[in-house]
């Protein structure tokens, strides 16, 4: 861990695939580097090919918090629950200072769905290690939260195959 290094806030938005992936891409670059991971993902609950990474990187921790099942729905007062327990737990690892790089997966679709609020996440922002990396995922970015943030990239869904009915595959979406 580097703590002379200062940690920048990213956000990987948009519509277009590949929010996720740049994370875990960039996930792996600061383990091949020797640095140590935190990925929580928000609104989902089930397994993912990413989850194995946690067997391969010991300085690597991957923690869900939700059901999975509201993207088609209202959440539930368990999605709610567990959203709750998951920003409480990503405030105390982002405090600690532990780890070199956070990922928050789709904390900022849990905004959108008013699990958590911007307010709450500016704030929480503002009180980790200024040499943790912070990247946040997720669609519809509030505009206070890409002012917060140091990098924004936007994916653009030019063209999808989903849109011709093609179902999420294991190892290209989950």
């Amino acid at each position: 861990m580097n703590k002379d290094r200062k940690g920048y806030i990213q956000i990987y938005c948009g519509n277009g695939k590949g929010k996720t992936t740049a994370a875990l891409g960039l996930s792996l670059r600061t383990l091949l580097s020797g640095g140590s991971v935190y990925f929580a993902q928000f609104c989902k609950g089930s397994e993912t090919a990413e989850m194995g990474l946690c067997s391969i990187f010991e300085n690597f921790v991957m923690e869900q918090y939700g059901t999975g099942k509201f993207i088609v729905s209202d959440p539930s007062e368990e999605d709610r629950k567990q959203a709750r327990q998951g920003f409480k737990h990503c405030k105390n690892v982002l405090l600690s200072g532990f780890f070199d790089l956070v990922v928050l997966d789709e904390i900022i679709l849990s905004v959108f769905y008013q699990l958590i609020t911007v307010e709450e996440i500016i704030s929480m922002l503002r009180t980790r290690k200024p040499w943790v990396e912070v990247v946040l995922t997720g669609r519809k970015a509030p505009r206070e939260l890409i002012e917060a943030a140091d990098l924004v990239t936007e994916m653009k869904k030019v063209k999808h195959y989903f849109d011709a009915g093609v179902k999420a595959r294991r190892g290209i979406e989950f």
